[in-house]
């Protein structure tokens, strides 16, 4: 059982305990490697499924409860996601990647209907109003990016079995997630992001961490007979503190002066214009308004009374100093590095960590698989997909789902599926596709109407690395649906994993990053071109065939007579005209 797991699985059994309690909000934080820090703001709101049909809320967001009512949808997940989790420098996910998406938007949701086709009409207007809800893109979700797991995902409520459940799931990977989706995710929250540790999301630091994830779930919890509806919101975000430590006014990093560089001495290459640096053996200190550029504003007014007790949790080696506002009250180590804070409701809450060289840091688990998965190959027509998965146990058997989504323009051909394994050793052998692919469910594309859906049941050995294969072939698209950036490439959403983890007692997640597949792309310069041949070509045209239709040709002596005629017919009809008008003047005389 990992330590986050621990560490979740304690705040989760108070929070069970407290299930009356509406509204419940934490704070974990927790120092990685080599300087950054992982903060982890929950919360939690409920109302009874009675009061939820009938649209009686109270600390559940009315915008989402009726959306979720139109859609006739019983279980939501939505994830806004941006970098990438260093699984070799950080350890394991936080929540055992169970509140992690793929990089930009993934949306899944079971919804009750009577057929796939209900379900899907459902599922498009479900959507599109969270597009509106959040301000995201989530209505380009169309028949071409969703599919239906069978078993990569498992309902996380309590369902009636007389439900006709259906699975859908869609991404877009190329969604850019900023400032426009933070602000309705707080507007969700009780207060608003006014009070409590909502008051530290800012989109400044927020956006600006190395990776971040927002969630949100909404499910069905029943305890006997009471059934509650429940939205879990969940941020994580993983902070470089010397970039967040740096001032609004300074937003551009600097380098630092040359005096002020901390350079090792000691090397026989150390002079004035070159510096190698001081290692620093201590832990860096930072503190809550360091870091997110304001304290936290107490505790929200709305939090039930009982889930106040673990506010705010610091997960730290136990000889390290801190220091939390003398208001607070320390409730409980759950741990020996793990202690918990409660701030007052009305005082700003701070907490400081100094700078101090520590014997023992916090230990980090290892995950429980690693995975990597890149496109090989090269030209424009054909291509190759490499997965690689890393068991780092070396006795444990991991067995898992992979759940792949690819676009309808890349074709794979799964004949040519291979496995490879490799040991310890360095040892590489080809074996039979059966002995890793325990099952398959693969459901072909259709081009203009849907994408490949392809899940591999895999068990990988201890102490190995399996290498699967597959080519693939790229299609050709009209010239009306290449994007403006149709050079840069197109978006391959992440594939999810799913490890069946009996330790833990529910599953664990991992995602790999995107892809970008680069297309055959037409020379788009070359409508100008015509255009602009085009025009020239009848622009000549059309004066000499204009010249030929009006103009006259005549020899040279026949235009030298028509000029002078014309010239003396000129001056022959000046002649009268001044003739004309100097009889008219006679005439008045008279």
């Amino acid at each position: 059982m990992t330590t986050f797991f621990l560490f979740a699985l304690f705040l989760s059994a108070f929070l069970t305990a407290s299930a009356a309690s509406n509204y419940h909000e934490s704070l974990n934080l927790q120092p990685l490697p080599p300087s950054s820090l992982l903060a982890s703001f929950n919360f939690k709101s409920n109302t009874t499924q009675t009061s939820f049909e009938k649209q009686h809320f109270q600390y559940f967001p009315r915008a989402l409860g009726q959306i979720l009512q139109h859609a006739n949808t019983r279980e939501l997940h939505l994830r806004f996601t941006t970098g990438r989790w260093d699984s070799e420098s950080w350890g394991s996910r936080p929540w055992d990647g169970a509140k992690e998406g793929g990089t930009g938007v993934e949306l899944w949701a079971w919804i009750d209907a009577q057929n796939d086709e209900t379900a899907f009409a459902k599922w498009i207007t479900l959507a599109q109003s969270l597009s509106g809800l959040f301000c995201a893109s989530l209505n380009f979700i169309d028949s071409t990016r969703t599919t239906r797991p069978v078993a990569s995902f498992e309902p996380a409520g309590d369902h009636i079995v007389s439900e006709n459940l259906h699975l859908l799931h869609g991404t877009l990977p190329g969604e850019v997630v900023c400032t426009e989706n933070l602000t309705p995710f707080l507007k969700l929250l009780p207060c608003k992001g006014k009070a409590g540790v909502a008051s530290l999301l800012d989109g400044h630091k927020l956006f600006d961490a190395a990776w971040q994830s927002m969630s949100i779930d909404v499910r069905p919890v029943c305890a006997g007979t009471e059934c509650l509806v429940q939205i879990d919101q969940t941020v994580d975000i993983v902070l470089d503190i010397d970039r967040s430590k740096r001032s609004r006014t300074n937003p551009i990093p600097r380098p630092v002066p040359g005096d002020k560089l901390d350079c090792d001495t000691s090397k026989p290459y150390h002079a004035g214009d070159t510096c190698y640096p001081q290692e620093n053996p201590g832990e860096k200190a930072w503190s809550i308004t360091e870091l997110f550029g304001r304290s936290i504003g107490g505790s929200c007014p709305l939090a039930d009374s009982q889930g106040s007790d673990e506010t705010v949790c610091l997960r730290i080696a136990p000889e390290r100093e801190v220091r939390p506002s003398p208001d607070s009250v320390k409730t409980r180590f759950a741990d020996e590095f793990t202690q918990c804070f409660t701030p007052l409701p009305s005082t700003a809450f701070d907490l400081a960590v100094s700078e101090q060289e520590v014997q023992s840091s916090v230990p980090l688990d290892e995950p429980v698989l690693y995975a990597e998965r890149t496109i090989v190959g090269h030209g424009q027509e054909r291509g190759g997909m490499r997965i690689i998965f890393d068991n780092p146990s070396s006795t444990e058997t991991v067995d898992f789902i992979y759940f792949e989504s690819l676009p309808w323009f890349l074709r794979p051909y799964i004949h040519t599926l291979q496995a490879t394994i490799t040991g310890r050793d360095g040892v590489r052998r080809q074996v039979r596709t059966s002995e890793i692919i325990k099952e398959t469910f693969y459901r072909p594309g259709i081009d203009r109407e849907r994408g490949t859906q392809l899940e591999l049941g895999l068990s990988v050995p201890p102490a190995s690395r399996v290498t699967l294969n597959y080519d693939f072939e790229k299609a050709i698209l009209r010239y009306t649906e290449y994007p403006p950036d149709a050079n840069r490439g197109f978006n391959v959403a992440p594939a999810v994993i799913k490890v069946s983890s009996p330790e833990a007692g529910r599953p664990i997640y991992l995602r790999t990053t995107s892809l970008l597949l680069p297309l055959p792309t037409p020379d788009f310069s070359m409508p100008y071109n015509v255009i602009i041949l085009t025009s020239t070509v009848i622009a000549l045209a059309f004066g000499s065939i204009f010249n030929l239709l009006v103009r006259r040709f005549v020899t040279a002596e026949e235009a030298s007579a028509l000029r002078a005629q014309t010239l003396k017919g000129r001056l022959g009809g000046k002649i009268v005209a001044l003739r004309d008008k100097i009889r008219g003047k006679s005439s008045k005389v008279e």
